[in-house]
């Protein structure tokens, strides 16, 4: 019997710890503990009185680490490396930057998401499951008749790049002040876009409200209005917004009718958490029916559609009423970012034109993470590729520089024209050169130095099928150039532009 006893504990001593093993709470020689497993994140209480959830599912095999983040919002495929109890994920848009980087601490993940947010997962429990959202069939396809909008690139200023959810009515209204008062309304900067995080909650008849960050949307519509400028609000397809908050899935048509009851001039409707409810296939239908509600209210809006390039939106965007479509991920405050966005505009050009555009996402010019040579480069291909250009910058505090970038009349010219062509680039070595036909007969002439130190260029006139040149302007230096023969040549800085106007 003691034998007996003896082989029935040894084998439920093995049976437990294969048990911790595969539950994670044991150490792997090598590895530490395993992070295989469902974890939950508490994130931080909306401004609508919320709380969201965001769970992480990861497996590692070894020293991988592959699994997903899902949140209300978003959801994000991950993969990276685990060394001891350390782990470092990344996105599938990112390979530079860690989504989530930290280490397994008593059975816990102590993190920074996106190298700024401190979180901490705990194991999940079936209380944590997401929500289950109905199935929304989208409609059957066909074409929304153009709205008139956007004849050139929209111009403005979009609350995210540097406020994200600290955006507020106060802020917005000081924001249209500046607009005016340094002179950007008077250059063509007229939208002022509110970006995610206003969002309250639906009332019993199910209308969106707004929180308490925005008392009164439709006061401040009057208030943006009477500045001479427009007003722009964000909303989803899906059922919450990236950030979380209720967004228009189900509701587009009371939505539409909502926005245009605040007097709302634009739309920015990003893809966010529709895409764990919709395949790509459904991006045409879902951002048709939105078109179609905005322009059954009557009021004319922009429609700004935000799937990231995803589905060859290029080739839909104008027979779902959109008039801009961004065709890249999010842009950073970062020469590598935004050179990777506007190289993405490449094979869009032929799709570009008035009334519709292709968006590689807002300006980030004053934000300070670029120098003032990259902020020009960046202002110049944007203009180049007739960009929307929305500033994204604080306004109110611009510095000459900022101002001397954002409120070049020349370079702005360059992006309204409008034939609404859209440059192309000739590479060279780690010299780029854009050409842009313009509707006065000319192009404008955009050479980029990617490289790391100071290079010559020479712009060969015979390169722009325009015969002998008669003018050519320096846009940055304000300034006339001569052609000498056949080119003209200058020194362009590392990471800087030479911009030309040449008819």
């Amino acid at each position: 019997m003691r034998k007996i006893r003896t082989q029935k504990s040894s084998f439920a001593i093995v049976c437990g710890i294969a048990l911790l093993f595969s539950l994670g709470l044991m150490a792997v020689p090598g590895y530490g503990q395993s992070l295989t497993g469902s974890w939950v994140i508490e994130g931080k209480t909306l401004d609508n009185g919320e709380q969201p959830k965001s769970i992480v599912e990861l497996k590692q095999d070894g020293s991988t680490v592959t699994g997903t983040l899902k949140t209300l919002g978003y959801s994000v495929e991950l993969k990276g490396t685990a060394t001891g109890n350390h782990f470092e994920v990344f996105a599938n848009w990112s390979t530079t930057r860690p989504f989530l980087a930290g280490d397994l601490v008593n059975g816990e993940l102590h993190a920074t998401e996106r190298g700024r947010n401190p979180i901490v997962a705990k194991p999940s429990t079936s209380a944590d499951a997401m929500p289950l959202v109905p199935y929304i069939e989208p409609p059957p396809l066909h074409k929304i008749p153009y709205n008139g909008l956007a004849k050139t690139p929209p111009m403005g200023w979009n609350s995210w790049n540097l406020f994200a959810g600290k955006i507020d009515d106060q802020t917005v209204r000081t924001m249209a002040d500046a607009m005016v008062s340094s002179g950007m309304r008077d250059a063509g900067y007229i939208y002022v876009n509110i970006d995610d995080t206003w969002e309250g909650v639906r009332d019993a008849q199910g209308n969106l409200q707004a929180n308490h960050k925005f008392p009164d949307m439709k006061a401040l519509a009057d208030y943006v209005h009477s500045k001479g400028l427009k007003l722009g609000i964000y909303s989803s397809p899906g059922p919450r917004t990236c950030a979380a908050y209720p967004a228009s899935y189900g509701h587009e048509v009371q939505d539409a009718k909502t926005f245009a009851s605040w007097d709302i001039d634009y739309l920015k409707y990003d893809w966010c958490s529709a895409r764990n409810i919709y395949k790509n296939d459904a991006l045409q239908p879902v951002y048709q029916k939105m078109g179609e509600a905005l322009q059954a209210t009557g009021r004319p809006m922009i429609y700004s559609l935000c799937e990231y390039g995803w589905g060859s939106v290029e080739k839909w965007g104008t027979e779902v009423g959109g008039n801009l479509w961004r065709t890249t991920g999010d842009i950073r405050d970062e020469w590598s970012s935004m050179i990777e966005n506007v190289e993405k505009q490449v094979p869009t050009a032929p799709y570009a034109g008035p009334g519709h555009w292709n968006d590689p996402d807002m300006l980030e010019v004053g934000n300070g993470h670029m120098s003032n040579d990259e902020y020009r480069t960046h202002m110049s291909l944007w203009a180049l590729v007739a960009s929307p250009l929305l500033a994204g910058n604080d306004i109110r505090i611009m510095t000459p520089e900022t101002k001397a970038i954002l409120l070049n009349k020349e370079v702005i010219a360059v992006d309204q024209d409008s034939l609404g062509k859209q440059a192309s680039p000739v590479k060279n070595g780690d010299v780029e050169t854009w050409v842009k036909p313009l509707a006065d007969g000319g192009v404008a002439v955009g050479v980029v130095n990617l490289g790391s130190s100071a290079a010559q260029t020479t712009i060969h006139a015979s390169d722009l099928h325009l015969g002998k040149v008669k003018k050519a302007r320096d846009l940055w230096e304000h300034k006339d150039v001569k052609f000498t023969g056949d080119g003209y040549s200058a020194t362009v800085p590392s990471h800087g532009v030479l911009l030309l106007r040449v008819k």
